[in-house]
């Protein structure tokens, strides 16, 4: 069953693509089930992608910038096609910390449950709202 909740009238950016991604984060939850490291989703999905022929960057970094000033850098898990980024998590459950990067056309994915957890953050996500949650 997939339960997803959407604001009415707003539309994802990237739809083909982001259902692709969380159909082949569907077959690899599928397979593997929950109770794994994250690592290990990550690669799975790697190969799911790879078998789908998407083309994807693997833990890209992202410089972070305060003032102008470089702070750091945060890694993505995924950037497919250049357009939507995938991070892959396997926890209990999902903090608004893991929201807080801010990202446009992302999918926040939870292996760690029964059920696949998908979140959507599209272009109109403000660190103050909530995304909103897909249950596969």
């Amino acid at each position: 069953m997939n339960l997803e909740t959407r604001k009415p009238g707003s539309d994802l950016g990237n739809k083909e693509l982001t259902e692709k991604i969380i159909a082949a984060a569907i077959r690899v939850h599928k397979e593997l089930g929950p109770g794994f490291l994250e690592a290990m989703y990550e690669e799975a999905l790697a190969i799911e992608l790879t078998w789908k022929e998407l083309s994807f960057e693997r833990q890209k970094l992202l410089p972070v910038f305060y003032h102008e000033h470089l702070v750091g850098e945060h890694r993505l898990d995924f950037v497919l096609e250049g357009k939507v980024i995938v991070e892959l998590k396997a926890i209990s459950a999902l903090e608004d910390i893991h929201l807080a990067a801010n990202l446009n056309d992302a999918l926040l994915l939870n292996f760690a449950s029964v059920r696949l957890i998908v979140k959507r953050v599209g272009r109109e996500y403000h660190p103050t709202s909530k995304a909103k949650d897909i249950v596969l």
